[in-house]
């Protein structure tokens, strides 16, 4: 019998597993168990936490693992990555709370492994943009500049935020045209074609106010 867990890393204070839990549950999901690392640096790899591994012992092929991001899964793009692909290859399902991603081990036609591996690559690279980013921004001293002058430092706030950009990369990657994401989404025309072209500076973008 296949079961769904959902596994949280809370590593702040405005974290909390019953937050993420209730985003989960939201969304329709029922959980046979909650896997949850509390406290726990993000630059521990999954493996080496103390509930992250139980993750390897307990999923079976045709299980599901939701998660709210990608970076749960792990402390960089590699280590994310390889933690992607070791479920995969175990045929486990891999959904995030953000944006409905899907990660499905179980898919064998040749395209729809083609497109879950460039999504699953992308979207690792996005989330460790991100995370670098926002540690620039903490480094440079944002947070006690932001009150002042906010702009000066940081340029023009976006229109969109990361979960918002997350959307706009999956709809693209579903095939939507530039007008389709920008009716579903809400974003002007022009600001979905300067994410498409340049995804990581929009990511980056918005972990600079995220982080700031």
């Amino acid at each position: 019998m296949t079961k769904t867990i959902l596994y949280a890393r809370v590593s702040t204070s405005d974290q909390t597993v019953a937050h993420q839990r209730a985003q989960a549950e939201a969304k329709g999901y029922a959980f046979d168990a909650v896997v949850t690392d509390d406290g726990v640096s993000g630059k521990v790899p999954l493996k080496e936490r103390p509930q992250g591994k139980r993750l390897f012992d307990v999923l079976r092929r045709g299980d599901t693992l939701v998660v709210r991001w990608v970076d749960r899964l792990g402390r960089d793009y590699n280590d994310v990555t390889d933690t992607i692909r070791h479920f995969m290859r175990e045929g486990i399902i891999i959904k995030t709370i953000i944006n409905d991603m899907e990660f499905d081990g179980s898919r064998t036609d040749a395209m729809g492994m083609a497109l879950r591996d460039a999504m699953m690559t992308f979207m690792a690279g996005m989330a460790q943009a991100h995370m670098e980013a926002t540690k620039d921004a903490q480094r440079a001293g944002i947070e006690h500049s932001k009150a002042k002058e906010p702009e000066k430092f940081l340029g023009r706030k976006p229109t969109f935020d990361a979960e918002k950009l997350a959307e706009v990369l999956r709809m693209a990657d579903m095939g939507a045209n530039n007008s389709e994401i920008a009716r579903q989404t809400g974003l002007i025309r022009q600001t979905v074609i300067r994410i498409r072209a340049d995804p990581v500076k929009a990511a980056t973008v918005v972990a600079l106010w995220e982080g700031a």
